[in-house]
């Protein structure tokens, strides 16, 4: 009877271990299939990566290739004049846009603390307060307060030359922008004029009128001319821009300055 029990016992391990290693090693092919579909699908998603990347890269590569070879068929002696004006253009705009932003004030807020100390009856803490501030607006009221005991209508006088001043110093260089929207185009004609009498040259020495020979003669020639349009409009776009941030500027300076003044009559003894 125990021999019986010992050799049930026996067979029930072997077959539970059995089972074990079956399961174990259904295990491990699952897991190797499922790794193997894993790394499958990275080394397609690198492959389909590295595609896009290339595809790009060619992408931007032919676009400068096509600017390159543009740049070279209309001619540097024209296309590099225009390219300088680009850059001149551009340069301009940064420089005015900087201007301009940190010639932005809070007249309201500034209005506010001038008051403040005049009300206190301290001339000369308005006056640091308009020394602190940056922008035009405070130049303007700082020349006010500086002839605060002279009469009101020197103060006038005075703030409205100044505001002059200020708003010349606003549109400072705006002039060589439009020089540089006007000269574009020009430049490009100027060397559409002489690539088309080029391509008559051409035509004359081949002694007949070939297609060929006056389309690629006109194709050359028109290239200065759409380099300097583009150019012209990517600057009219900048220069619109910074006329409407002028005007902004000069409308809130005006309205400012009758606040202050207004603020200069009530406390004024």
């Amino acid at each position: 009877m125990k021999k019986l029990v010992a050799l049930l016992a026996i067979t029930g391990i072997m077959i539970f271990g059995l089972s074990n290693v079956a399961y174990a090693q259904e295990q491990e092919e699952t897991t190797t299939e499922e790794t193997a579909v894993v790394e499958e699908n990275d080394a397609v998603s690198d492959q389909v990566a590295q595609a896009e990347i290339t595809e790009e890269e060619a992408d931007e590569s032919s676009f400068n290739q096509v600017l390159k070879d543009k740049f070279i068929e209309g001619g540097p002696a024209w296309m590099t004049p225009i390219l300088l004006v680009l850059i001149l253009g551009l340069a301009l705009v940064m420089e005015r846009t900087i201007y301009l932003n940190l010639a932005t004030t809070d007249s309201k807020k500034l209005l506010s603390q001038i008051e403040e100390a005049m009300a206190k009856g301290d001339v000369e803490a308005a006056k640091e307060i308009c020394r602190n501030t940056r922008g035009p607006v405070a130049s303007v009221f700082y020349q006010g307060l500086d002839r605060y005991n002279e009469s009101m209508e020197e103060i006038e006088k005075s703030v409205v030359s100044y505001g002059g001043v200020q708003t010349a110093r606003l549109e400072s260089n705006m002039s060589w922008l439009g020089f540089c929207i006007a000269a574009a185009p020009s430049l490009g004609f100027l060397g559409t004029v002489v690539g088309m009498v080029q391509a008559f040259d051409d035509i004359a020495k081949a002694g007949d009128i070939s297609p060929t020979i006056v389309a690629g003669g006109m194709k050359v020639a028109l290239i200065t001319t759409v380099f300097g349009l583009i150019v012209a409009l990517i600057l009219q776009v900048f220069y619109s821009y910074l006329v409407a941030k002028i005007d902004s500027l000069t409308n809130t300076m005006e309205d400012a300055t009758i606040s202050y003044m207004d603020i200069i009559i009530k406390y004024k003894k």
